[in-house]
């Protein structure tokens, strides 16, 4: 069998786990795609071909990255580590690109994948409990 690209495995992953499926949505980016949140129609993750002079990597190859929503405090320390990136095309306070070369292993990559999903489902409203006499 042949060995999968990360981009691959991360994709069945997500399919998976949460049941959507890859949206290409771009006519002239046909290796672009978006996956939404079922119930609320949100983006959780975005999967593109970039040129590695775009994110300011040396390299002629195009690279799979995979922006993922985060926590800006997460973002300042993941910032740190090989393989993550400034969110390129996204607001970067709010999102963060991985490079899907291997450089950032699916172990590191399912958690925060699973933080994104999670922080763009609908959130439950809690019922307020009347005051009495009311």
């Amino acid at each position: 069998m042949a060995h999968s690209s990360q981009r691959e495995r991360i994709t069945q992953y997500i399919q998976d786990t949460y049941g959507t499926e890859a949206e290409y949505l771009w006519a002239d980016s046909p290796g672009n795609a978006i996956f939404r949140h079922p119930a609320s129609k949100k983006w959780y993750a975005a999967l593109m071909r970039v040129l590695p002079k775009k994110l300011d990597l040396a390299g002629e190859e195009v690279l799979d990255v995979m922006d993922i929503k985060c926590s800006s405090m997460m973002i300042g320390s993941l910032l740190a580590t090989k393989g993550f990136l400034p969110a390129y095309h996204m607001n970067k306070n709010h999102w963060i690109s991985i490079v899907l070369d291997n450089s950032v292993s699916d172990d590191q990559i399912i958690p925060l994948l699973e933080l994104s999903y999670d922080s763009v489902a609908p959130k439950r409203r809690k019922k307020r409990p009347q005051p009495a006499g009311e």
